[in-house]
């Protein structure tokens, strides 16, 4: 954590506040407007708090596995299920409805993008990207870490962040790039899905869980303030990382 502070602490502070900066020029005429102030809050039941401990364990479990060096989709997985488990100890209906709500859709898209990940490993591209990039990085470690990390960042709008990122993973493992190459890769598949519906699995599912509330956000709407939030958050963690990595 120590490390990952080091390396990316900065470059995250400056992401969050440009993000923030320009959420908040664009969005200045809604947030003027009017709310509701006597709202009434229901009282959280057990089962809701069974849930926010859940989500307090998982998390405490995850950074354990992360500080181990354990994969963290078994982790994962675990405390998903006993927390469902222990929820629906309290309210028997509540696994049937949980797995109603489950957007199943989604399943297929996330097995088709492992799918493509495979059949690109497979002809060969993987390796002379990975070639492409150490050639790169050993004319120019810093052009190379800007360039890469902004290719990258547009590239997973196009692949998802998903696929993207496990390319990438693997090219950075065959060609052995410095660790300031890697980091600007990995600041890349980050931030890059803010610029579109189409860069990350959890925007996907964001956009799902709206339409179910009755909500609609368009890909253009979406893609029109991504292009104002992205870039100048990239460029900002770009240039913290080539100034402390």
């Amino acid at each position: 954590l120590l490390n990952w502070l080091t390396r990316f602490g900065a470059a995250s502070l400056l992401s969050i506040v440009a993000t923030y900066v320009v959420l908040r020029f664009t969005q200045r005429g809604s947030l003027k407007r009017k709310i509701e102030r006597r709202i009434d809050v229901p009282e959280l039941s057990s089962a809701g708090s069974l849930v926010a401990w859940g989500i307090a364990g998982t998390g405490v479990a995850l950074l354990v596995a992360s500080g181990v060096g354990i994969d963290l989709g078994l982790p994962t997985c675990l405390a998903a299920a006993i927390t469902l488990a222990a929820v629906s100890m309290s309210e028997k209906v509540l696994i049937w409805s949980t797995i109603k709500s489950v957007s199943w859709g989604v399943l297929p898209l996330v097995a088709g993008l492992f799918v493509l990940v495979e059949g690109l490993e497979h002809t060969g591209i993987l390796r002379a990207l990975a070639d492409l990039l150490h050639i790169a990085a050993a004319r120019s470690e810093i052009a190379t870490a800007w360039g890469a990390g902004v290719i990258v960042a547009l590239a997973t709008n196009l692949l998802n962040n998903l696929p993207a990122g496990l390319l990438t993973g693997a090219a950075v493992n065959m060609a052995q790039v410095p660790d300031k190459v890697a980091g600007a890769l990995l600041i890349g598949i980050d931030l890059g899905p803010n610029l579109s519906v189409t860069g990350s699995l959890a925007t996907i599912l964001w956009l799902v869980a709206l339409r179910r509330e009755g909500l609609d956000v368009s890909a253009w709407r979406f893609l029109k303030l991504g292009a104002l939030v992205m870039p100048p958050a990239l460029l900002l963690a770009l240039g913290a990382l080539a100034l402390v990595g």
